[in-house]
């Protein structure tokens, strides 16, 4: 391998641009990687701009579909919600762009591999994690841990003087409000403004959704169709449209909820370096899925069963944020998620209006639910006096206490 080659993951902003320039200057030949996982970004223009700065090349890898299919929806099998609230759309990207980046060291001859993320944050971790758990012998150069780049850039006020002493042309200025990733999962804010967690938003900050208060007064109603735990179709019913396809679905899904002003969270969560941190969300499409996911496991999946991966998701969603998407227990605990998920077939009916989502119904050939069971209306298919002796056994260890 050649030792002075570096595949550096790059987005064409500040940091990464600096950061492919400083290593230039360190005598590294960078070959730069630009993942497009749905974030809107001009590509081409961040390719010229790091072959004008000095890279040898760059490859530009569309991973949406890949993103959708094999990160996403794995989670959505899972219900995976990181403390309660996160949907993970931050977290879910950064494996599958580690795993590209290191396929393109492999093929580029090389184990030298580079990110921008910082060293307070959780990305650096879900970066290196995957990076080594794929290439053992790899050597990662994390200039925000290096005390050489450190001892240079000390701010970003020395970022941009940096920028502007080599020509490198930049949109950022000293004073950002807010920072943010966007994919086509979510668009994340934090820092700046946001660190004050009383600081409340301005409507003005938010790309993905409309305000639900600018919403449409009236009612969007669709229907999502799930096979073996997977939405394959999206029926809108209100305009007789039917959509499928991974990417297209979710892609509709994110235009339906933007419209209707669906996904903004605000929160402030653990992070896996021991800090905490304000963030707010956009999620259109993930929040509408999910409702749907947890709502048609209800009708089809087996009462222990479901219980058992209730208890399964914190600590997938755990695993998920920390970077551990490559790992032992991660592929243990999705097996037996993907068991879990072989009857969930069904249909879901959903009401979209002013950043809410109603479950309205749902049918399934798959379902669990006995009309003639349930009824209170019959008596049929149970002995109701059986609970009799169901309730004693459950009572007698709460009177013999009661006896203390």
């Amino acid at each position: 391998m050649q030792n002075k080659k570096v595949v550096l993951a790059y987005s064409g902003g500040l940091d990464t641009s600096v950061i492919l320039k400083w290593l230039i200057n360190q005598e590294y030949e960078v070959i730069c990687f630009i993942a497009d996982v749905g974030q809107e970004d001009d590509f081409k223009k961040a390719k010229a701009k790091a072959l004008s700065i000095g890279a040898s090349k760059v490859y530009i890898e569309d991973l949406k579909k890949e993103f959708v299919e094999n990160y996403i929806f794995q989670a959505l099998k899972a219900n995976a919600v990181y403390e309660g609230k996160y949907l993970l759309g931050t977290s879910l990207p950064r494996p599958l762009i580690a795993k590209k980046q290191i396929e393109i060291a492999n093929k580029e001859n090389t184990n030298i591999v580079s990110h921008g993320a910082t060293s307070k944050g959780n990305d650096q971790v879900r970066f290196e994690l995957t990076y080594m758990k794929l290439m053992p012998d790899v050597k990662i150069i994390s200039p925000w841990k290096d005390s050489e780049f450190i001892k240079q850039f000390k701010g970003r006020s020395d970022l941009l003087n940096y920028a502007k002493e080599n020509n490198i042309q930049v949109e950022a200025t000293s004073k950002k409000p807010y920072s943010m990733d966007d994919n086509i999962m979510h668009i994340s804010y934090e820092a700046g403004q946001l660190e004050d967690p009383a600081f409340e938003p301005t409507q003005g900050m938010f790309k993905k959704t409309t305000s639900p208060k600018d919403a449409p007064d009236k009612e969007t109603k669709i229907m999502i169709e799930f096979k073996a735990g997977i939405p394959v179709k999206i029926d809108n019913l209100s305009k007789n449209k039917a959509v499928t396809g991974p990417l297209e679905l979710f892609q509709y899904l994110n235009e339906l909820g933007s419209k209707n002003g669906i996904g903004r969270i605000d929160l402030v969560e653990n992070r896996f370096v021991g800090m905490k941190s304000r963030g707010v969300y956009e999620t259109p499409a993930g929040t509408i899925l999910l409702k749907a996911h947890l709502d048609i496991e209800g009708l089809v999946l087996d009462k222990e069963v479901g219980h058992l991966k209730d208890m399964l998701m914190p600590k997938i969603a755990e695993l998920i944020y920390n970077g551990f998407w490559f790992s032992p227990e991660m592929e243990f605990l999705m097996a037996a998620v993907n068991k879990s998920q072989e009857n969930v077939d069904g249909k879901v009916y959903m009401t979209l209006y002013k950043g809410n989502v109603f479950v309205t119904g749902r049918e399934s050939k798959k379902s669990l639910y006995n009309e003639d069971i349930a009824s209170m209306d019959k008596l049929g298919g149970y002995d109701q006096t059986d609970a009799k002796g169901f309730i004693k056994l459950n009572a007698l260890r709460l009177k013999l206490g009661a006896k203390k």
